[in-house]
């Protein structure tokens, strides 16, 4: 019994020595099976941090806004409650609110008629109603009140056709208005509502649209009983852009009188030397971008929509001739006319008449300097939206995917918002660099950061960001899974596989995606006029500058290359989006 009792302990030594031996072979064996470990992972964790490094960055200019207005020096917000912000937030959402929907009204009554009717000219109108966008709203305001203000043309005509000899003989309708505002900037972003409603139409399916006029609907009926329905989220998307547009616009609302909280921000912080009153009002003007972002994913309901079937019929068209046609034609062409032509027909006699004085007047310095701040920003910004799109594609992990979806959401901030969260801490950064370099060496080194290219360019990037990553994710998206596999099995690493694998055949999506942020860098107003150095002009700043002096003039030079150069990524824009239904060309 005695014998048989000790048996176990020799076996239970034996496998406590096999499990220490295991134990020290598997810890001399660490390096190895770790590489191994590492060979086999999609990518490696710097992806992650890259993104999430980018996303501090984008979140920099939020943070610094909200702490500074909760933390100002003076606390004023009895005083800007009291007068300031009622008067502003009215203007601003009474502005909002009409662009919006006169926008969402022609931009959505084109799209419908150019999708289901034909008529004389109607393939070069659905070209022609897109390049407004190309028009900034600043120079378009200032085209209008040059043509319709009391010295303008058409009024001065006006009192010699009729032998009126002052304003007090005759009613004209004030340009420099909310009302003159709505209409020229609505005239100016419609087609932000055309494109994704013309869009959201030509994907209807040709099935549903007739069986409601085989149940006796009427063309209008069916337009607001079927489509309009259907393209609901569509609408609401092209609309929240305009929206945004509006709480970002500075030079035409200045120009045009209307103080919406763009415009007393830049007053605060510009004429009244207070910063901490401009972050309050910024936070303000946050808190809307918010709220704009809750409705519009209130208006798309969660609403979704698909074909049952794979096959594609051309859309049913409605022929229009004779006068029908031609009225068609003429309501299609007026949002074109007004956006487009009116602006143009008063740049470019004055860009032919005072070249000389506009060549004078410092166009070419500005034209070098946008040529070489707006490429450097389309570059940076196409390397930090590359891997983004990259990293969530090797590495979409928990963090990632959400992550990188946030690091894009600069767009929705508005210029004085970020050229105010920006130049808060990159000064705090120059006045430490400062003391250090005067401590150190007796040197002092002044604004490294927020006094240079550095900030205005960092401004760019992280509004713009968003412009470059949907081209490339889109591009990304048409490369096979496959050639990553097959890359990682040849022993590529992950950044060799995006060098060597990937960029060759990205070249389409980073040319479109480098052509639309420089030409939006280009249009730039708000945040350049607030954060470049000193003595350095765009031609946005050029424009500016000279408009405000009433000499528009010598401007026009700038304007005009402003909106030639921006005619390309428009069209482009175009037919990327309007390009016509899947499995059909008669779109």
């Amino acid at each position: 019994m005695s014998v048989r009792g000790t048996e176990p302990e020799p076996s239970l030594q034996r496998t406590l020595s096999v499990a220490l031996a295991d134990a020290l072979t598997g810890i001399l064996d660490l390096p190895a099976t770790l590489k191994g470990w590492h060979q086999r992972r999609r990518a490696s964790p710097a992806w992650t941090v890259a993104v999430g490094a980018i996303l501090l960055v984008v979140a920099l200019p939020i943070a610094t806004v909200v702490l500074l207005a909760l933390t100002p020096a003076d606390n004023i917000w009895p005083h800007l409650v009291a007068t300031i912000l009622p008067g502003s937030i009215l203007r601003t959402l009474m502005l909002s609110f009409g662009v919006s929907l006169l926008a969402c009204v022609v931009g959505t009554g084109t799209a419908w008629l150019i999708t289901m009717y034909r008529f004389p000219g109607r393939e070069l109108l659905d070209r022609l109603l897109v390049l407004p966008l190309a028009v900034p709203t600043y120079i378009v305001a200032y085209c209008y009140v040059e043509l319709l203000d009391y010295a303008g043309p058409v009024q001065t005509h006006l009192r010699s056709l009729f032998g009126f000899t002052s304003v007090a003989d005759y009613w004209f309708p004030q340009v420099r208005s909310l009302g003159g505002a709505i209409f020229i900037m609505a005239s100016v972003l419609y087609p932000y509502v055309y494109l994704t409603a013309r869009a959201s139409f030509a994907q209807q399916s040709a099935c549903v649209l007739e069986v409601a006029r085989t149940l006796g609907r009427s063309p209008l009926a069916t337009f607001f009983d079927v489509a309009l329905p259907i393209a609901r989220p569509a609408i609401a998307a092209g609309t929240a852009l305009v929206i945004m547009e509006c709480l970002n616009d500075l030079g035409a609302v200045q120009y045009l009188g209307v103080d919406t909280l763009s415009a007393t921000i830049y007053s605060t912080w510009v004429q009244r030397s207070n910063i901490g009153g401009a972050a309050q009002i910024a936070t303000v003007m946050l808190f809307l971008v918010v709220a704009l972002f809750a409705i519009e994913r209130a208006l798309r309901g969660g609403a979704r929509s698909h074909h049952t079937t794979g096959r594609y019929r051309a859309i049913p068209f409605q022929e229009l001739a004779g006068w029908k046609g031609i009225t068609a034609a003429a309501l299609a062409a007026l949002p074109f006319v007004f956006g487009f032509i009116v602006p143009l027909a008063v740049i470019v006699p004055d860009a032919a008449t005072h070249l000389d004085g506009a060549l004078s007047s410092g166009f070419l310095p500005a034209a070098g300097n946008t040529l070489l701040l707006s490429s450097i920003a389309a570059g940076v910004a196409i390397a930090v939206a590359l891997t983004l799109g990259y990293a969530r594609r090797i590495a979409g992990n928990g963090f990632v995917r959400p992550a990188s979806r946030l690091a894009s959401l600069g767009y929705a901030i508005p210029g004085t918002v970020l050229a105010i969260g920006l130049l808060i801490p990159l000064a705090g950064i120059d006045n430490r660099i400062d003391e250090f370099m005067r401590a150190t060496f007796g040197v002092s080194t002044g604004l490294v950061l927020s006094g240079s290219l550095l900030a205005l360019t960092l401004a760019y990037v992280i509004r713009f960001l968003a412009v470059a990553l949907a081209p490339i994710e889109s591009g990304l998206e048409r490369v096979s899974t496959n050639l990553d596999a097959a890359a990682r099995t040849l022993g590529e690493s992950a950044l060799s596989s995006l060098w060597r694998v990937h960029l060759p055949l990205l070249v389409a999506p980073l040319g479109a995606a480098a052509l639309l942020v420089f030409v939006d860098c280009m249009k730039e107003l708000p945040a350049t006029l607030l954060l470049r150095p000193f003595n350095f002009e765009t031609l946005a700043t050029h424009v500016y500058t000279l408009a405000a002096i009433e000499q528009l003039e010598q401007a026009s030079l700038a304007a005009l290359t402003i909106v030639l150069v921006g005619l390309v990524p428009v069209l482009l824009l175009h037919e990327a989006i309007a390009g016509g239904r899947p499995g059909s060309n008669a779109s």
